[in-house]
């Protein structure tokens, strides 16, 4: 399944078509502005929240379907809806399956401006520790007015402790919702049904591949079962895996550097391991990072991108043309003119072909389609050349097929008419064997070669489960032909039947057997949301060559030898795992140490543990035999030795406390790390003491008495903004700082006499605690101990003042919190402009100053920054208000985690004045041009319509100067508003629909009072639809003034003027009053005005439609004008 970690503890869910627990924090594989499927959680920006769940006015409704697969369906009606005040409310219990589930829902939404809906297992407090069950369920508000607009949401989860519900926090917009002329809030009441099936659950960690199959899986990186499900499908093809193998690398090649050196490596690990195998060298070897493997992509982009890499990649090789050899195939596509003697052809490759699932019963159907003759005639005539326009036939046929023939169903497509991708879950078969020799060679071109048999044998099956937003892949292959088919999914490979590979996968819906046949109770469908994908087949006459031996001889020696080498260390790291309770681990830290380190990787406190010498000594050991091997280590004798143990103290700190006892050190290993900390046995830090004679040669460590304190120093130079270690002295605690100041310029290098500060390091978190020490204290006055740090500096205070840091508590201060931000550009959120040295302290103003600075601009104000979202690694979909936090350290912090980028952008106004004002996209239609402009208005948020309007008047061309203007909003191009003029703006919102303005024609100002003022929408019939959604609008759609007596064909006199479409085309198009859907086509001589209400519930829904077909340019896919919500395509970098 798709793997999305929850930052909450780091913890995995599984997701399908990215559905989501009720969980707020949770790691968006997609935008945070996308619809996304996750876990709800009770958690929100502030902290938890408890548990309030008010009764509402409801009534609910269970029907039973079956016992075999238990399933229901589930109705709730919300009375008072928009009086709820509760965040989240919960339906009644009802059971199926012996199970107890209700609906939740957000009614305000989940920390999003959309309904929240989720399934909650009802009674999970109270199950037994590790259950789960498995439900297939929909989710539907329904449109109360026409169900056809009705929203339904389809998912499937296993439901376990950890998640207990599940569902979509987006479920749709609020705005949709609330508005009671959407049809969804009806009398203050919305109605919402769940249908829930039951599923068994299968044991998935028990399994054993490799045991049961013989083969093994591979690991989800996160969302990289698409890749996964490919690369078994290619492993499996035995020619390919051997071309891989015999590509070129050597020994000094490394995996995440080189695609053919990963590629190899898996198949061989494939091939030869016992277990799952990881995938993670491969996908470094693309040159991507963590969230391009948290990214779900397409399997068959992924496989084109992979297939041109690894072609080049095998150029120059012994293996160039492989690529070619097994996927490639040609066809012919060609133009030829009826009438005259002149035909157009053009020869083109392919590795794939891309067949279309809607409106096509199986593959040949699909085939059929892809060779179908188009005639190019009338409008659309064909310019032969010396011929001019001419009839002719335009078509493609294959001049020859690949030996392995890979077929990738179109599941997805554009659906122009609702501005979106969905995927198409049609029923589709597909045959185990495909004959492309059928019908004569009907797919083939003249000029083919008959000679060869193209028939084919399904090799493997691609699945697809789940929606357009995401879901899961696996793949069932038959490695060698054979009658047995193997599921992989991820790491789990399973056998399993020819039915499961083949009918289960074509689509369509499932019915459930009824619970009760006596009665009329409707069947109990659920569209089947796991279906075929992509299809390889591999051809009859070729099956032995490709279907081929692989051997160890076939993989190079360094390949080998590197493998054993990483098997072995793989198993030493389980061995010495499996043996840790038997090691203490000691961490050894010496002066040495502690001189590299302070002032590059470390400022507080004394030591990187983990940066120090590690020994892993068996615990019986004694600890005298451990000092000898120290002894040997760094050369200093036995006797020489003191080892001191390290505390943390109640500060945080971490530091020397005392010596081991002579008593302690004639313990073992284990009884010291025992002595030293409780809390964990693995690991023993100490303190090397090693005193040094006049002539620095080690000398016998002398009894440290009661009065005795060790002190560490460090020397901070202001001018040059450096801290270093100095060494370690012992004091008395009854002297006083003055005795010890010569041996400290002699340290540091000064003269003797030199005057120096002395301050002591007290503790760094959360804040910076550095005080200055006074030289008449005795060291026990100033509560100096074991362990205690005392940085010190020279005292002229004169030359320190002109110093950015000039005394040591104020470097500190700034190390502390110093921040290095690396700054993009909203437009190019992947690179970074450049990098700023900040503090965590600095204010709004303080970083917009630094970044105006750097940009060279005159008015900080116009800077605009915006978060970055640590998991998806792209923008926030919301930028930082003015002012609007308080620190650069609020600014970087995404939940639980700390980014160091920041996005930026140049407004053309100041960032104050912006915020107080709306900003509304309008599309300006003129009156007698065809030409529409968009114009972006910003007015206060207090303004009215009529505003918007005036402003709008100075910046549009005007047929008039008197001409008056109206505001409309239009979706799925109907028209569902007229805006009054004194409507605020406040709450108008064009990110789901659009709003435009126009001139109001003449004829309306002067309306007759038997007159009516009807909408008229252009539409299609698409007859593959069902009936309810058969009549699709497209186009602009428009107002117009029917008189009481008016005929169709007078009216239709108007609509061609106004329209100006020529007669030729014109006299094509049907007219049809159009009522919720349904139409009813009109004659010349039929009287529009009696067929429209006053006052109709909807206007909308009620119009004269024009049919015909829409010749307007496609727009490319980009869902509403969201930030940031565009889809990555799959890169392979390297």
């Amino acid at each position: 399944m798709e793997l999305n970690p929850i930052f909450l503890g780091l913890r995995f869910v599984n997701t399908v078509d990215f559905p989501d627990p009720s969980f707020h924090f949770y790691l968006c594989l997609q935008q945070e502005d996308e619809e996304m499927l996750v876990p709800h959680s009770d958690f929100v920006v502030e902290g938890p929240q408890p548990m309030e769940v008010v009764p509402a006015e409801t009534s609910n409704t269970a029907e039973v379907q079956s016992d075999d697969t238990p399933s229901a369906r589930f109705t709730w009606t919300i009375d008072n809806f928009t009086r709820l005040n509760n965040k989240k409310l919960y339906s009644e219990t009802f059971n199926i399956g012996g199970y107890k589930w209700r609906v939740l829902i957000f009614p305000k939404g989940n920390n999003v401006d959309q309904l929240s809906m989720y399934l909650d297992v009802a009674d999970f407090a109270n199950l037994p520790y590790g259950w789960n069950r498995y439900a297939q369920f929909s989710l539907a508000v329904i449109n109360q007015i026409h169900n056809k607009f009705t929203i339904k949401k389809d998912t499937q989860h296993q439901f376990n402790a950890r998640e207990s519900d599940w569902g979509f926090t987006s479920f749709m917009p609020l705005s949709d919702l609330y508005d009671p002329s959407r049809g969804y809030l009806v009398n203050d009441s919305i109605l919402i049904e769940a249908d829930v099936a039951v599923r068994k659950v299968a044991d998935y960690f028990s399994h054993d591949s490799k045991k049961e199959t013989g083969y093994v899986g591979l690991k989800n990186q996160g969302a990289t079962c698409y890749m996964n499900s490919l690369l078994q499908t290619l492993y499996h093809i035995p020619y390919f895996r051997k071309a891989v193998y015999h590509m070129p690398t050597t020994e000094n090649d490394m995996p995440s550097g080189s695609i053919p050196l990963a590629l190899q490596s898996l198949f061989y690990k494939l091939q030869y391991s016992e277990t799952s195998v990881a995938t993670k060298e491969l996908t470094k070897s693309f040159g991507w990072d963590t969230y391009d493997s948290f990214m779900q992509h397409d399997v068959q982009e992924l496989n084109r991108v992979l297939s041109e890499k690894l072609e080049d990649k095998m150029k120059g090789t012994v293996v160039e043309g492989t690529i070619q050899q097994l996927f490639e195939g040609h066809h012919m596509n060609y133009i030829e003119c009826i009438n005259v003697e002149y035909k157009s052809t053009r020869k083109e490759s392919f590795y794939d072909l891309q067949l279309d699932v809607k409106g096509c019963k199986d593959v040949y159907a699909s085939f059929d389609k892809y060779v179908e003759v188009e005639r190019l005639e009338g409008d659309n005539k064909y310019h032969a050349e010396q011929f001019g326009l001419q009839d002719a036939r335009k078509g493609v046929l294959f001049l020859d097929f690949p030996p392995v023939l890979q077929l990738q169903l179109k599941r997805f497509e554009y659906d122009f008419m609702r501005d979106t991708m969905v995927k198409i879950n049609d029923r589709y078969e597909f045959p185990l064997q495909l004959d492309l020799d059928r019908d004569n060679g009907k797919y083939l071109a003249p000029e083919a070669d008959r000679s060869i048999r193209n028939l084919y044998t399904l090799h493997s099956v691609l699945v697809h489960s789940g929606g357009v937003h995401g879901g899961h892949y696996y793949a069932y292959i038959r490695p060698t032909l054979s009658d047995q088919w193997y599921k992989f999914d991820d790491e789990r490979v399973t056998k399993e039947d020819l039915k499961k590979a083949l009918e289960e996968q074509f689509g369509g819906e499932e019915e459930l057997p009824q619970t009760n046949p006596g009665f009329n109770n409707s069947p109990f469908k659920f569209t089947k949301y796991s279906n075929a994908y992509m299809l390889v087949y591999i051809r009859e006459t070729d099956k032995d060559k490709i279907i081929c031996n692989v051997d160890e001889k076939d993989i190079a020696e360094h390949l080998r030898v590197r493998l054993k080498k990483e098997q072995e260390e793989k198993e030493l790291k389980k061995k010495e795992k499996s043996e840790a309770h038997l090691y203490t681990v000691i961490k050894v830290a010496r002066d040495e140490d502690i001189r590299m380190q302070i002032g590059t990787d470390v400022y507080f406190d004394l030591v990187d543990h983990e940066k120090v010498r590690h020994f892993r000594i068996q615990k019986q050991l004694p600890f005298n035999t451990f000092k000898e091997e120290i002894a040997k280590e760094y050369g200093i004798p036995v006797q020489f030795q003191r080892f001191w143990l390290w505390a943390k103290r109640q500060n945080h700190t971490y530091r020397p406390n005392r010596p081991l006892t002579p008593q302690e050190e004639a313990q073992s290993v284990g009884q010291v790390r025992e002595v030293s900390n409780k809390a964990n046995n693995a690991e023993l830090k100490l303190f090397l003491e090693v005193e040094l004679g006049p002539d620095l040669h080690p000398i016998p460590p002398s009894l440290k008495t009661k009065e005795e304190i060790l002190l560490f120093f460090k020397l901070y130079d202001p001018l040059k903004e450096e801290l270093r270690y100095v060494g370690h002295l012992f004091v008395k605690a009854s002297a006083k700082p003055t005795e010890i100041l010569p041996k400290l310029n002699e340290l540091a290098g000064f003269a003797p006499d030199e005057e120096i500060s002395l301050f002591e390091e007290i503790k760094f978190e959360p804040n910076v605690l550095c005080e200055h020490i006074d030289m008449k204290l005795t060291f026990r006055s100033c509560q100096l101990e074991d362990g205690d740090i005392i940085s010190f500096q020279k005292s002229h205070g004169e030359s320190n003042e002109q110093c950015r840091y000039p005394d040591v508590p104020s470097f500190l201060e700034y190390v502390h919190n110093r921040q290095v931000v690396h700054f993009r550009s909203l437009e190019k959120p992947k690179e970074d402009e450049f990098c700023l040295e900040l503090s965590k302290l600095h204010n709004y103003d303080d970083i917009v100053d630094r970044v105006a600075q750097q940009l060279s601009l005159d008015n900080p104000a116009k800077i605009r920054l915006t978060s970055h979202n640590c998991y998806s690694q792209q923008p926030k979909p919301q930028p930082i208000k003015y002012r609007g936090v308080e620190h650069l350290s609020d600014m970087l912090v995404h939940y639980n985690q700390t980014s160091d980028i920041l996005y930026f952008e140049v407004m053309d106004i100041p960032l104050p004045e912006l915020q107080g004002l709306k900003t509304l996209k309008v599309a300006f239609h003129h009156l007698t041009k065809d030409e529409v402009a968009v114009h972006i208005i910003r007015l206060p948020k207090q303004s009215t319509v009529g505003d918007v309007i005036n402003e709008l008047r100075t910046k549009v061309e005007l047929s008039h100067p008197n001409a008056e203007l109206r505001l409309l909003e239009v979706f799925y191009h109907k028209i569902y508003k007229v805006f009054p003029t004194n409507e605020k703006i406040e709450n108008i919102n064009d990110q789901y629909w659009t709003l435009r303005a126009e001139e109001i024609p003449e004829e309306e100002k002067n309306i007759a009072a038997h007159d009516r003022l009807i909408h008229v929408y252009h539409f299609i019939r698409d007859t593959t639809q069902s009936q309810a959604q058969q009549i699709q609008n497209f186009g602009d759609p428009f107002f117009l003034v029917i008189q009481e007596s008016e005929t169709l064909g007078e009216i239709k006199l108007r609509v061609q003027k106004k329209l100006q479409v020529p007669d030729e085309e014109f006299s094509k198009w049907k007219f049809a009053f159009i009522s919720l859907g349904r139409p009813e086509y009109l004659q010349d001589s039929d009287t529009l005005s009696n067929r429209f209400q006053r006052n109709v519930y909807g206007a909308w829904e009620q119009y004269l439609g024009l049919e015909h077909a829409d010749t307007a340019p496609k727009r490319s896919y980009a869902a509403n004008q969201n930030r940031h919500t565009y889809e990555k395509p799959v890169k392979i970098y390297n």
